[in-house]
């Protein structure tokens, strides 16, 4: 379904921002328009911002007309026919103009109306690029404007000039509405768009030299001028900017308005007690982390912290102190994990570096949504009395059914898994506000964030426990080098051959399922084959001749959880050599006798992904050696992204070269914000000063004015920024 081509007639400031599109655009096109993009209000549309812009041309003489140059004439309709395509289904319109001096053919494709309007004796401006079939010159889809039929025969030249210097916007468009129609309705839109109250303070918005926020949304979708768009995406782009900073800063001040209980641990407790039989020093970054940990657990206002760190960098034993620190004051913690794989390795991690008497008495209890019932009952028991000091479980800890007797602590492991209204409805489970660690093996640069996790303090965990025997990442490019396909599998059971282990991951689990766990694979740049699949690689290797004594077994998210949890346990006690898997290994596997990883199709995975995956090797006294198999062709994005993950091991680097190379992104989607929201305008990488500039001011503003009582249009312009989940857990907050 396209949008209709008729357009309703509206009054003048009869409708505003936040009215529904369907009172703009009439039924029938807002539904096109939401089943395309979501979009259901006004101002939701108006933020549909074109994508680029083209120029119509320098005014020209039809019998002058270069080949392949955009061009605008103007003209008079001589005839008009329509006939079917000779190929395929379908219908070709073609209309004969003529300025009077020459003669050119408008052709559109499947677009029968088209004849109503281009009725011979009709004139416009027509613009388009010149081509030519059959020896004659045409313009195919061209984009035009008729005059009123009171025109006078002599046109204003200087009106014709004008339009065809205007830059015309290019949408964002899909297969069911094409971008001349989204600027037909935004057309429609603005005609009828009230007055609009500016989010940006009188005071700010002066000192930037910004437009007005009416006239920016005017002058993005309809400009006159390249000077138009370039003012209203820098008024729009600040907004933006200054918009989200003022709703993170909301958001962390809420969090810290809340009384918490001050969680110190006591002298000669449990921590005192774990630290003293600790068989290793902690290093620089884990010793500063834990005393910015301790402050923010000692204080009365609830701590909102992420940790960020490499991979293998120890954030899990600096949480596990947090954990003890709680636990001393009579508290319990909750570990939030992405899986089940991971949820059951924590547990089972956590009570070995506990040791068995600290075990006995904070008996570290697993809550998930696979346990038969009867452990499950036992556990909920064990957390509701509070004998459970520390609880670890995935998405089921969020359940109705799961109470605690003092939840005094959160951690969160892996933030991108998860949205701030999971983070919330943990948080919630607390009799008082419960302090939050975030923990994130995905190294964020500063501008993400201050943009994404700007409600939270953070700090960063660079250094790498001593003794770390490193990891070789070497890329196998098979589009330009496919004999190297063979030595893959000889160069795995040479690390077999030695002892060790190995993980082979896949971004399928078969050829019907081709994600796990929910997260999407990146888009193919290769010859189109499909996704390399755990299943037939698993065959593959158990039938190659020099992997015959291998013990080889398969782990994916389809597996009940019980069967899971047996594979890795067999695979960390050595019974197993090679895991082929999928991404459920991404995170927490703890193996130090894996040596290797072979990733098939490397390029269906992102940067932050092949760098967490190949954290699974070298994590012991044993070289760590990553093969990053590619069929992706030379100088495509996707090899780019891989050659850059073998190219360093610093996370931190990688990610920054991951926001260039995907240069924009749902920076705050759905596993972050937790819901519909993504940043329209705004870059992260490009947009860091602008970023910083705006949180500075949204500061100010809130320093003065909290609430926002004086900011009327600012408080409804944050509201509409976050999404129903988000904005509800501004309230609970």
């Amino acid at each position: 379904m396209t949008v209709a081509a008729a357009e309703p007639s509206v009054e003048p400031g009869s409708f505003a921002l936040e009215s529904k599109l369907a009172t703009a655009l009439g039924s029938r096109t807002a539904q096109a328009v939401e089943r395309a993009f979501g979009y259901r209000t006004v101002g939701e549309f108006l933020s549909h911002y074109p994508r680029r812009y083209a120029m119509r041309g320098e005014l020209t003489a039809l019998d002058s007309l270069p080949l392949d140059e955009n061009v605008t004439i103007v003209a008079e309709v001589l005839e008009v026919r329509e006939r079917p395509m000779r190929q395929r289904r379908g219908s070709i319109v073609e209309a004969k103009i003529s300025d009077g001096n020459g003669v050119l053919i408008l052709t559109f494709f499947n677009q029968s109306w088209r004849q109503n309007e281009l009725q011979p004796g009709r004139r416009g401006i027509f613009a388009g690029k010149v081509g030519s079939y059959k020896g004659a010159r045409q313009l195919a889809h061209p984009d035009y404007e008729l005059f009123d039929e009171q025109t006078p025969r002599t046109v204003d030249e200087a009106e014709a000039v004008r339009w065809a210097q205007a830059p015309i916007p290019i949408y964002p468009a899909t297969s069911t509405i094409a971008s001349w129609q989204l600027a037909k309705s935004m057309a429609l839109v603005l005609d009828g768009l009230g007055r609009v109250d500016d989010p940006l303070p009188a005071e700010v918005r002066e000192a930037r030299g910004l437009e007005g926020h009416r006239r920016a949304l005017e002058l993005i979708h309809r400009p006159s001028t390249e000077g138009d768009w370039k003012g209203a995406r820098r008024t729009l782009r600040f907004t933006e900017a200054f918009v989200l900073q003022t709703a993170l800063l909301q958001r962390r001040a809420a969090l810290r308005s809340h009384a918490a209980i001050e969680r110190r641990p006591k002298p000669g407790g449990l921590l005192e007690r774990f630290d003293a039989a600790l068989g290793f020093e902690l290093t620089e970054d884990q010793h500063e982390v834990g005393r910015e940990i301790a402050e923010d657990l000692a204080s009365a206002a609830p701590m909102n912290r992420l940790v960020q760190g490499e991979v293998g960098s120890g954030k899990t034993l600096v949480a596990l102190r947090a954990m003890l620190a709680v636990a001393d004051t009579g508290g319990q913690a909750a570990l939030l994990a992405p899986t089940e794989v991971l949820a059951a390795q924590h547990v089972r991690s956590i009570a070995k570096v506990l040791g068995p008497e600290l075990s006995a008495e904070l008996i570290p209890t697993l809550v998930t949504g696979q346990l038969p019932a009867a452990e499950r009952r036992k556990a909920l028991l064990r957390v509701a009395a509070g004998q459970a000091r520390i609880v670890v479980g995935t998405h089921a800890l969020m359940g109705d059914r799961v109470t605690f007797a003092d939840l005094g602590l959160v951690v969160v492991d892996e933030q991108h898994r998860f949205g701030v209204e999971q983070r919330e409805a943990l948080r919630l489970k607390g009799r008082t506000a419960p302090h939050v660690l975030v923990l994130t093996a995905t190294p964020i640069p500063r501008t993400v964030a201050m943009t994404v996790f700007g409600d939270l303090d953070v700090s960063t965990i660079r250094q790498l426990p001593a003794g770390r025997a490193g990891i070789t990442s070497q890329v196998v490019p098979l589009a330009i080098r496919p004999a190297w396909r063979s030595r893959i599998w000889e160069r795995l059971a040479e690390e077999l051959a030695q002892g060790r282990q190995a993980f082979v991951v896949c971004p399928a689990i078969d050829q019907k399922q081709t994600e796990d766990d929910g997260e999407p694979l990146e888009p193919a740049e290769t010859d189109a084959a499909p996704a390399a699949t755990v299943l037939a690689t698993l065959a593959e290797l158990r039938e190659h001749p020099q992997l015959g004594s291998a013990r080889i077994e398969p782990l994916h998210g389809r597996m009940a959880a019980d069967e899971k949890d047996r594979v890795m346990r067999a695979f960390a006690a050595g019974d197993i050599d090679v895991l082929v898997a999928t991404t459920v290994i991404e995170v927490g596997v703890d193996v130090p006798n894996a040596s290797a990883m072979v990733v098939v199709d490397a390029d269906r995975f992102g940067v932050s992904q092949l760098h967490q995956l190949r954290g699974r090797v070298g994590r012991g006294g044993v070289p760590g050696l990553c093969l990053l198999v590619t069929r992706a062709v030379p100088g495509s994005v996707a090899l780019q992204r891989v050659e850059a993950v073998a190219a360093t091991l610093d996370g931190f680097e990688l990610a920054q070269v991951d926001l260039e190379l995907r240069q924009e992104g749902d920076v705050l989607g759905a596993r972050q914000s937790g819901g519909r929201s993504s940043l329209k305008l705004l870059r992260v990488v490009r947009d860091a000063e602008l970023i910083g500039e705006a949180r500075g001011h949204a500061a100010e503003v809130l320093a003065a004015d909290p609430g926002l009582a004086g900011h009327p249009a600012l408080a409804e312009a944050v509201r509409r920024r976050l999404d129903d989940e988000a904005s509800e857990f501004l309230s609970k907050s």
